[in-house]
């Protein structure tokens, strides 16, 4: 009897993609994205949010929070209506 399963290294070979994840979607669809509109309070509940992460014991996490964190803060502080 023989087995219609590849067999050897032709096994580790993909034939099919695998289906997207979401995060993977919607990474796709950011990157075609210039602007965005938001408004600020989502902005500032998001950098909470990243804020948590910035203690990650993972260093890469660590720097990828990081940099967003930075990033929302800095559009918060310029959003914020200037004071005379």
């Amino acid at each position: 009897m023989t087995s219609s399963q590849p067999r050897g290294l032709h096994a580790l070979i993909p034939t099919a993609r695998q289906a997207a994840t979401p995060g993977e979607r919607a990474a796709a669809q950011m990157l075609h994205l210039r602007t965005a509109a938001v408004p600020v309070p989502v902005l500032a509940a998001a950098a909470e949010l990243i804020a948590a992460h910035l203690e990650d014991p993972d260093p890469v996490t660590r720097e990828a929070a990081a940099d967003v964190h930075a990033h929302l803060v800095s559009v918060l502080e310029n959003a914020a209506p200037k004071r005379e």
